[in-house]
């Protein structure tokens, strides 16, 4: 999941993000509404955490851009009233949720992991695929019922691999998706992950490289056979699916 925070306090807002990073949730930064807006209509995030009062460009006129110009992100706004005419116009300028400040960073996690489900096709609480198991809501992984001690990004990059249903992801797809803005493109963080994440989910090979494409996590080729050697299963490559065009 990708989010946005767009927080004017520069302490609480790395509080945001560093507590969402530690789930395993790539969290962008802005510190002024202009900002903001621009790095909004660049990114495919989620969700946005949004500060009503903000400098340059009000929370208000954002969220009222994001909804005309037709964006899927998902919007919590934040705000220090607590009055229910304030929450009332917030929701109706497009928000999705409202929190009031102060708050507790396990309620606004819960908020914005309940936002991102709705963003994306609906899928189980843990998804399995090739013997894995990824419980999304506790943020933890097996395999073949082993525990898997994963870093932020290598569930990250598991968890983007799994969604794509055996559909191919590009190493910048993956960047975009798992790494914070300032990583740039540079795919070598990826190849890294990936060779830790293989190197954790062990035998079978899980996570199937396609030259000049990708990576994927085809169908699961079923149990290892005696000996060791897993047992494949013939099938058809499946083309990448975009996570917007399914809406």
């Amino acid at each position: 999941m990708r989010v946005l925070v767009v927080e004017d306090e520069a302490f609480l807002a790395a509080m945001i993000a560093e507590g969402l990073r530690r789930e395993a949730i790539t969290a962008d930064v802005a510190l002024d509404g202009r900002t903001g807006l621009e790095k909004l209509r660049l990114g495919d995030y989620d969700v946005l955490v949004l500060d009503r009062d903000l400098p340059g460009v009000h929370g208000d006129e954002i969220c009222r851009r994001a909804v005309a110009e037709g964006l899927l992100t998902r919007i919590l706004m934040l705000t220090a009233s607590t009055t229910v005419p304030d929450r009332i116009e917030g929701l109706g300028m497009g928000a999705d949720d409202y929190l009031t400040k102060p708050f507790s960073h396990d309620e606004l996690l819960a908020r914005v992991l309940a936002l991102g489900r709705r963003v994306r096709p609906a899928l189980p609480p843990v998804i399995e695929r090739a013997g894995i198991a990824l419980d999304t809501a506790r943020r933890r992984a097996t395999r073949h019922g082993r525990p898997l001690a994963l870093t932020r990004k290598e569930f990250g990059v598991l968890e983007t691999l799994l969604r794509a249903d055996g559909g191919v992801v590009s190493g910048e797809d993956l960047i975009e998706k798992v790494w914070e803005e300032h990583t740039g493109y540079d795919t070598n963080p990826v190849r890294v992950a990936l060779s830790r994440l293989r190197t954790k989910l062990g035998e079978p090979p899980a996570v199937e490289t396609v030259p000049g494409a990708g990576y994927r996590i085809p169908p699961d080729p079923g149990p290892p056979a005696p000996g060791g050697v897993p047992q494949p299963k013939a099938t058809a490559p499946r083309p990448s699916r975009d996570r917007r065009a399914a809406q």
